[in-house]
């Protein structure tokens, strides 16, 4: 069998508390299908939680929008220049939209944080 992907449960936020926390004082970015919150994390890894509240459509829209916000956040985090634990609210712009866009969308928000290595 070959490597797993996905993003492993201990790169995850996982605990309400944890998620407020990072709405209350961590940084926002808004960008095209998604709102991005942070603040910088003291753990060796960064975090990742989404949100997908239930405007956006039945259990498969809304879980189709976590997978593609956590598979962009994947990829790219590596790029990432500092430790972050990030909340990802998906916005209902998302549905419909490709991998490409949302992944567009991510690296904006990431720019405008100046949380990326390379600009």
């Amino acid at each position: 069998m070959g490597k797993r992907l996905g993003l492993p449960r201990e790169r995850r936020v996982k605990q309400g508390r944890d998620f407020l926390r990072i709405k209350t004082e961590g940084k926002r970015f808004a960008s095209g299908c998604l709102i991005a919150n942070w603040v910088l994390a003291t753990g060796a890894q960064s975090r990742l939680g989404v949100i997908t509240g239930r405007k956006l459509g039945n259990a498969v829209v809304r879980t189709r929008a976590r997978r593609l916000l956590r598979e962009a956040f994947r990829l790219h985090q590596p790029e990432l220049n500092r430790t972050v634990d990030m909340v990802l609210v998906a916005r209902a712009s998302i549905v419909g939209k490709a991998f490409q866009e949302v992944e567009r969308d991510l690296l904006e928000a990431l720019r405008r944080g100046r949380l990326l290595t390379t600009p």
